[in-house]
């Protein structure tokens, strides 16, 4: 089923680019040459957009329309600046609560963890520009209307979001198994902000370096680790446990 939020042709990505459209990511045929391309490459590295070079198969099935070998995911919602999200949180005189994803990479995890993160609360949700799950139909379906309702911020570099935080007197916890303490064992009543990692590599080891805290689940089976969606539904009630 083609998705509602594509955009094809590289005229038009170019342009929807310029009017300042929330691209989420693109998708170039590989090979692709001429004038026209080398003008969109160019933007899309000014704009820090992520880019796939992919086989002409993979456009065809994101449209059917003449693609011209380049196809773009407009994402269904605006971003929020980051600075302006924190200060309205923080004056708003709620205690604030952040989620921050490193490199979360299946569509279907992102928009599992945005329901969850709306039904319990959280501020807002930070996010890398590149690397990350995109912002699209699936997600959409998957958080079940929910991406409408929470702010989510795009970022250069999850650290810097992080020095962000903590500058603002928000404790940053790692969600890691890289820790001898346990999910039950760390206060969440104060501000803070969680980081979640990747479904195969988990949290980098340069942003684990920079939290105040790390937390991990405990672990009954034989198996050694939860999918992340569900293990940041854990943490999240957790938080709300605290807060109650």
């Amino acid at each position: 089923m083609e998705q509602d939020y594509n955009i094809f042709g590289i005229r038009a990505v170019i342009e929807a680019i310029n009017a300042g459209k929330s691209v989420d990511k693109v998708f170039v045929q590989k090979g692709l040459r001429g004038d026209l391309i080398q003008e969109l490459e160019q933007l899309l590295r000014k704009e820090s957009i992520s880019t796939s070079y992919v086989p002409v198969e993979k456009l065809n099935r994101l449209t059917k329309k003449n693609h011209q070998g380049v196809v773009a995911q407009i994402a269904p919602v605006s971003f929020y600046n980051l600075d302006d999200l924190v200060l309205n949180v923080v004056e708003s005189g709620t205690v604030p609560l952040f989620l921050i994803l490193d490199q979360i990479s299946d569509v279907r995890n992102f928009g599992a963890i945005i329901r969850t993160a709306e039904c319990t609360g959280v501020s807002g949700i930070i996010v890398q520009k590149k690397g990350g799950a995109p912002l699209n139909a699936d997600a959409v379906k998957t958080s079940a209307g929910a991406i409408f309702n929470i702010p989510i911020c795009k970022v250069d570099h999850i650290k810097d979001a992080i020095f962000h935080m903590q500058a603002s007197g928000i404790k940053v916890v790692a969600a890691t198994e890289k820790t001898d303490n346990l999910l039950y064992d760390v206060s969440f009543t104060e501000p803070c902000a969680i980081v979640m990692g990747s479904e195969g590599d988990g949290i980098n080891p340069s942003v684990l370096k920079i939290v105040d805290d790390k937390a991990k689940l405990p672990i009954l089976g034989s198996i050694d680790s939860l999918n992340v969606s569900v293990a940041c539904g854990a943490f999240l009630y957790e938080v709300v446990r605290q807060r109650r």
